[in-house]
């Protein structure tokens, strides 16, 4: 079963929560303080499959945990909880290295899409069961090259580590490099969800890709926008060098 770790301060929103996701099959953890979660999750990551964050917490706050996580090497999937709403405070989440970002209030069926979406997303993107170039592995182009496997960027002696939300878009992109993917596609293929996701979440993370993989972000070359239709991925026959499910030292 997946388990989840809501961090969440309000008494009545965490039981209502955990109450709700315990029906959906869910086994559920519950802390309210921001420092003692970060611990737990340091420590331990690999026990959780998704985390529900609130931003307002006692201890530490939830985009200086979500931070420190990442700074620790810790991936696992973290949907930011929060009344703050404003496009500065989702783009400071997103920032930080949270995967999915939801305002407060929500409707309940919202957020199990949004977890059962981080869920696919997690299986999708770590599973090497298959072979061929469908598990994609690692993609070079332009002098970078990510490593889909550890969720990891290179670059001219650069380590940049990716979450796993920019990993699965980015793999998504490298999939159907040259053609022309609708935001609707990716709201439904990657987001897992249809109307509820603000396409502002896109643009976010499209400007978060461009900043790792673009000379001039203004300007991109490879993650470009078709205006009114939504984006291409463009690589260079030349510059391009993948590799499917064979093992690192193959």
């Amino acid at each position: 079963m997946n388990r989840v770790l809501i961090v969440e301060d309000e008494e009545h929103l965490a039981a209502g929560l955990r109450l709700n996701l315990e029906a959906e099959g869910f086994v559920v953890e519950v802390e309210e303080n921001g420092q003692v979660a970060l611990d737990r999750l340091t420590s331990d990551a690999d026990r959780f499959d998704v985390v529900l964050l609130d931003v307002m917490l006692p201890g530490l706050d939830g985009f200086a945990v979500v931070r420190r996580l990442r700074e620790a090497g810790r991936f696992v999937p973290v949907m930011l909880l929060t009344a703050r709403s404003h496009a500065d405070d989702v783009l400071a989440g997103f920032e930080a290295g949270a995967d999915d970002y939801l305002p407060k209030p929500f409707d309940l069926p919202i957020l199990l899409a949004r977890v059962q979406g981080l869920l696919r997303r997690k299986t999708w993107l770590l599973s090497h069961a298959a072979s061929g170039p469908e598990e994609l592995e690692e993609f070079a182009f332009a002098g970078k090259r990510i490593d889909f496997r550890e969720q990891m960027l290179y670059w001219d002696g650069t380590t940049q580590p990716l979450t796993l939300m920019e990993a699965t878009l980015m793999r998504y992109f490298v999939r159907r490099a040259g053609h022309t993917v609708s935001r609707k596609a990716l709201l439904e293929e990657v987001w897992g969800v249809r109307e509820d996701t603000d396409t502002r979440t896109i643009d976010n993370f499209i400007a978060r890709l461009r900043r790792y993989l673009e000379a001039e972000p203004s300007h991109p070359k490879h993650l470009q926008t078709i205006r009114g239709v939504g984006y291409r991925f463009v690589a260079e026959p030349d510059q391009v060098e993948t590799r499917g499910s064979a093992g690192p030292g193959s």
